[in-house]
């Protein structure tokens, strides 16, 4: 079971944020060694979607209105511990972050910017690729939006 909150920026508490970004290193620096600037004054813009098992954080995604990150709203910064990944709770966080941006921003049309393995992973979610792969801090990505 994943118990899912949003909040703003303003609403996450100094623990909460110290969770988001504990586990946003955990996975993007620390598992996928890549070293890059995740504090990049971009989260006071976004909605923040906390998924927490056990009272503990293990799933998370931050979510833009267009024109803040891409034209179109966007969801980024999609992570699940690694210990959780197998009981489907990236599924879970996507679904709830998908229909945020409907339920916040009216929007049905999301774009995202998906490491490449993932690719079928966001084509089960009605993602499609919409331009070539390219390298994102040494990491392969591709351009995908949901209509």
């Amino acid at each position: 079971m994943l118990d899912v909150s949003v909040k703003k920026f303003s609403e996450i508490s100094s623990s909460e944020l110290y969770a988001i970004l504990q586990l946003r290193s955990e996975v993007f620096v620390v598992e996928q060694d890549c070293v890059y600037q995740d504090i990049d004054y971009k989260d006071q813009k976004a909605l923040h979607v906390l998924g927490y098992k056990n009272h503990k954080l293990i799933a998370y995604t931050r979510i833009f209105k267009p024109g803040d990150y891409f034209l179109q709203a966007s969801i980024g910064r999609v992570v699940v511990a690694q210990n959780q990944r197998k009981f489907g709770y990236g599924f879970i966080i996507m679904q709830h972050s998908i229909k945020v941006v409907k339920d916040h921003f009216n929007e049905t049309i999301i774009k995202i910017s998906a490491q490449k393995y993932l690719k079928k992973f966001y084509e089960s979610l009605n993602f499609e690729q919409v331009g070539e792969e390219y390298l994102e801090d040494n990491i392969p990505h591709i351009p995908m939006i949901k209509k």
